[in-house]
């Protein structure tokens, strides 16, 4: 398989006046196309600064990040500002939405900023709710929409750019047990579709849905290994009591 991520020998180190923060210390990693890689480690471990660097939003003090086979390493803010809205989709804890905006508005934004025609946003936007079975909420606005709802909308303006890669920041974090299920489903339906996704994630429960589970300890990556029994999401979204429906996610 092609390969979407190629990381070597990334050391990232923060300074201020009277610290040096080793954040990143030697990491290397890769993930081909169509992995499913679940990023766990405890505070101050090194994931969020890895998450960062894989989504471009900031840049490796030493090594070399290859995404989707372009060296990254080095762009500057606005070539990273275009690789991130035309190769990678974020879905994050907190959902990110704008109020007052209906859920067909807020997927659309990456598209506006991509200088996409009017009517081929609304095609590729309600084709993206569609997928993650908002279909019928398209005109909602965050306030009318429960919080997996909201989660779900903000995997759609992921999607809507169709990246080579998804990256999601504990994206069941502030979900309940059985919503969470509901998201993981999607996001292996996804992965079953071809789509590279990368989740970082403090539940051990959440990773087990991934294909591969890497653990990071103090800036370096300690295990590396597929996961031996992954979890069904679907399955257990369809045996859950008062299930969600997500027909239109699974067609």
């Amino acid at each position: 398989m092609p390969t979407v991520i190629q990381v070597d020998n990334i050391h990232k180190v923060y300074d201020s006046t009277d610290v040096r923060v080793h954040a990143l210390r030697g990491v290397s990693l890769t993930v081909a196309s169509g992995d499913f890689v679940a990023i766990m480690g405890t505070s101050g471990s090194g994931k969020s600064t890895l998450m960062n660097i894989l989504g471009c939003l900031d840049r490796p003090t030493k090594g070399q990040y290859l995404l989707d086979g372009v060296d990254v390493s080095n762009f500057s803010k606005d070539e990273r500002a275009n690789i991130r809205n035309h190769k990678i989709g974020f879905v994050f804890q907190g959902y990110n939405l704008l109020r007052r905006t209906s859920a067909t508005e807020n997927v659309e934004l990456p598209l506006i900023y991509s200088n996409v025609p009017a009517p081929d946003r609304l095609r590729r936007s309600l084709e993206a709710l569609r997928i993650v079975g908002l279909a019928d909420k398209s005109e909602s606005q965050p306030n009318q929409l429960s919080g997996g709802q909201q989660q779900r909308v903000a995997i759609a303006r992921a999607l809507v750019n169709e990246p080579a890669l998804l990256l999601a920041d504990e994206p069941t974090g502030n979900l309940d047990s059985r919503t969470s299920i509901d998201i993981m489903s999607i996001f292996q339906r996804l992965n079953d579709n071809g789509m590279t996704i990368v989740v970082v994630t403090h539940e051990p429960d959440i990773a087990q849905y991934a294909k591969r589970i890497v653990v990071m300890r103090d800036g370096q990556i300690i295990l590396d290994q597929p996961v031996r029994k992954r979890r069904n999401a679907a399955v257990e979204l369809a045996a859950a009591p008062q299930t969600t429906q997500l027909e239109e996610a699974f067609q």
